[in-house]
């Protein structure tokens, strides 16, 4: 199987390197964000389209790992970045720079050396290796500062988004982020990212967004609690364990976003980014506690230890 692997892997890359799959630096507009784009590749990004089946199926939303990424995702996740003063995060937009990654991995002064030359150079090679651009997978990593975008969803680049606040904003950001591969810690940092993209959504008036961030984060966050009891089912025993996490998660967003009312924001618009404020603002955005962080509070003592 890792044979398997590793030949699809050379292949399609030797593929990007004969047509053009470079990257390439495009900002949206000027501001603090720094945004980069995968040159579009329609064979690689096919196949990264079908690799991708079953994350849409899960999840019942066929923009998850598409590969190809809309200005309104583009837009969103360059609005957040700037209003939260994250502009020293990297957002590379479905593309693959593992040269890149080295570089910022060696150059991420704000997490300590024993976690980047450790746990940094696992996750960095596991990027290099196995590139999200084809085997998709949105996710931001600490030890390069970089959030990885492959999915055509504001609310999953706004999730990436939050990892990335929330992690930046510990005193010990190498320790808080490890503690992720403990048991059960990862459904608290999990949450803190879910809960802090609802309330800037609600926060900044965008009934719409918010409901659709309900309907693709519940259950996104459905697949996090299943991976953490399947560490120890096998399968085809953990699918059933997903399912049972899963289909929860689709009936709550969907109750939760029928709850989000259009009357509760003023001024109504049919544009989300029309009344936002300039792209070039650099103001933080201050969001109360995450909706989904009160089951999980006693977590956030282990965590805080941990700082």
């Amino acid at each position: 199987m890792l044979r398997t692997q590793a030949a699809v892997v050379s292949a399609l890359l030797l593929t990007a390197s004969l047509t053009g799959c470079a990257y390439s630096q495009n900002h949206i507009e000027p501001g603090i964000a720094d945004i980069e784009h995968g040159t579009p590749n329609p064979v690689v990004d096919g196949v990264g389209w079908v690799v991708g089946i079953p994350g849409k199926i899960l999840l019942w939303d066929r923009r998850v790992d598409s590969h190809s990424i809309s200005p309104q995702t583009e837009r969103a996740i360059v609005e957040y970045i700037n209003k939260n003063d994250l502009g020293e995060t990297k957002v590379r937009l479905n593309q693959y720079d593992p040269l890149g990654e080295w570089r910022r991995l060696t150059g991420n002064k704000e997490v300590g050396a024993g976690w980047r030359y450790t746990l940094g150079v696992l996750t960095t090679a596991g990027y290099t290796i196995l590139p999200g651009r084809v085997f998709g997978g949105d996710n931001y990593n600490p030890f390069t500062n970089t959030i990885n975008i492959y999915s055509d969803h504001p609310a999953i680049a706004l999730h990436e988004g939050g990892h990335a606040k929330d992690i930046r904003s510990r005193s010990l950001p190498g320790t808080y982020s490890a503690a992720y591969a403990l048991p059960f810690v990862a459904l608290y940092h999990e949450a803190k990212a879910t809960g802090d993209v609802l309330n800037y959504l609600d926060a900044e008036g965008r009934p719409d967004e918010l409901r659709d961030a309900y309907k693709i984060l519940y259950p996104a966050y459905g697949t996090h609690v299943a991976g953490q009891f399947n560490n120890f089912i096998p399968p085809p025993f953990d699918f059933a364990v997903t399912a049972a996490c899963v289909i929860p998660g689709h009936i709550a967003g969907r109750i939760q976003a029928a709850r989000v009312d259009d009357y509760d924001y003023w001024p109504a618009t049919t544009n989300p980014f029309e009344n936002s404020p300039s792209l070039e603002t650099g103001a933080a955005v201050v969001t109360p506690t995450p909706p989904l962080q009160g089951a999980l509070e006693s977590a956030s003592m282990l965590t805080d230890d941990l700082d």
